[in-house]
């Protein structure tokens, strides 16, 4: 047997390696049921619930100390490209839904200079029948969920068009906010009876679900009126000038190979779209740092449940107790996403950027959110429903796109003709 010489480990990794000690610390910080915007508004007006009968036990999460960062958390910092003003998807999981569309209102002003109003709702009412049509077809063995991707836009604006939310809004019964949780529990019961007794009649489900949805959503105009013309939603959406087909969507996913069209394995690519461009992780940061200053906007979607998203700061950052921001590549990425670290559990609206903010040569983005977490400051203030992202976050925990083609352009020829 030979002798196997081994070499201290300061002598093959480098002294300065072991030696360096992370600099960012973590708190336990306590959640107080009922407190914040969500909680105080959203929820209360959806719930009804006095939290000074209701009192429950207070939740933990470990949370990243920023309290020692310089932090660039007010919009006025930031160069960004015209977008509606941020509202709540309130309790439901339609988050694909409000970002892509926010997408979609800002690029129907960056190509035609028109401001719009879209309607989520009508969009994701449209949703759950797929869902349900194709959940018949498949004898059950398919997602039926609130959840969805940012390309079932552009595929249900072909079908089912659009219309603004002024004709519909999907908040019936005096509500301010929506609650899809009543409803999805309703529809997802009465599938699952169709599963049991075997009654796979496309017509009769299709028809039940959409008087559930007319139910907790009111039924979506087949005609309406705007500006004084008289439109359908198929010819609404013909008139905002704009092409479903130009807009592709953009992956950096080591579990697939690179530098081609490959299907992003999550529950919420329920319909198993297999048309995503998958780029190696540098080529996907530079596109993101290209387009937006060239005066693109993007729906992004990613990891919006670690230690460093934080609620109070309304910064996203990724604290070296985690990983040194020179640990982040494809690798590290990979790894939290095989191991279900990083999930597919949140969708927002890239809007600008500063650069160089720290002396580091990275940007902060800025995003307009749905959610709940960019909700708990003043609602009177700018920076309310908005995010700030680091560079070293969106690097980690953001897994992809969607973005208009020209942006990308150069980018889409080097995947072939098989590929486009």
């Amino acid at each position: 047997m030979k002798k196997i010489l081994l070499l201290p480990a300061c002598l093959i990794f480098g002294c300065s390696a072991i030696m360096a000690q992370p600099k960012d610390k973590a708190n336990l910080i306590e959640i107080p049921q009922g407190e914040g915007y969500y909680f105080q508004t959203i929820l209360k007006d959806i719930r009804n619930v006095d939290d000074s009968i209701n009192k429950k036990e207070p939740e933990f999460r470990l949370s990243m100390d920023q309290s020692g960062y310089k932090l660039p958390n007010k919009i006025s910092l930031y160069k960004s490209q015209w977008a509606n003003p941020p509202i709540s998807q309130g309790n439901t999981g339609t988050c694909w839904d409000f970002s892509t569309l926010s997408f979609f209102e800002s690029e129907i002003y960056r190509t035609t200079g028109k401001k719009v109003k879209l309607s989520e709702m009508y969009l994701a009412y449209c949703e759950y029948i797929e869902k349900a049509r194709r959940y018949v077809a498949e004898r059950g063995n398919s997602v039926f969920d609130e959840g969805s991707e940012g390309n079932a836009v552009a595929r249900l604006a072909k079908t089912y068009g659009m219309m603004p939310e002024s004709v519909y809004s999907g908040l019936i019964n005096g509500r301010k906010f929506h609650n899809h949780e009543p409803m999805v529990a309703e529809m997802k019961a009465y599938l699952e009876s169709v599963k049991t007794t075997n009654s796979w009649n496309e017509e009769a489900v299709l028809a039940t679900i959409r008087d559930i949805m007319n139910h907790y959503m009111g039924v979506p105009p087949t005609r309406f009126m705007v500006d004084g013309k008289d439109f359908t939603p198929q010819s609404y959406f013909a008139s905002l000038k704009i092409n479903p087909d130009d807009f592709v969507e953009i992956l950096s996913y080591k579990q697939k190979p690179y530098w081609q069209k490959v299907e992003y394995t999550v529950p919420d690519n329920w319909w198993h779209s297999n048309d995503y461009y998958n780029v190696p992780l540098d080529v996907f940061m530079q596109i993101i740092k290209d387009a937006i200053r060239k005066g693109y906007t993007m729906s992004i979607g990613g990891d919006t449940s670690e230690p460093g998203f934080i609620r109070e700061t309304q910064c996203a950052m990724v604290p070296d107790f985690d990983i040194p921001s020179a640990y982040i590549t494809e690798d590290s990425r990979a790894f939290r996403f095989a191991n279900k670290t990083t999930t597919d559990d949140h969708g927002i609206h890239l809007i600008g950027y500063v650069e160089n903010f720290n002396g580091d040569g990275k940007d902060w983005y800025l995003i307009k959110d749905s959610g709940s977490g960019s909700r708990n400051n003043d609602p009177q203030a700018p920076e309310f429903g908005y995010y700030f992202f680091s560079e070293d976050y969106v690097k980690l925990k953001m897994m992809g796109f969607t973005i208009h083609k020209d942006a990308v352009k150069d980018i889409l020829k080097k995947f072939g003709n098989n590929n486009m």
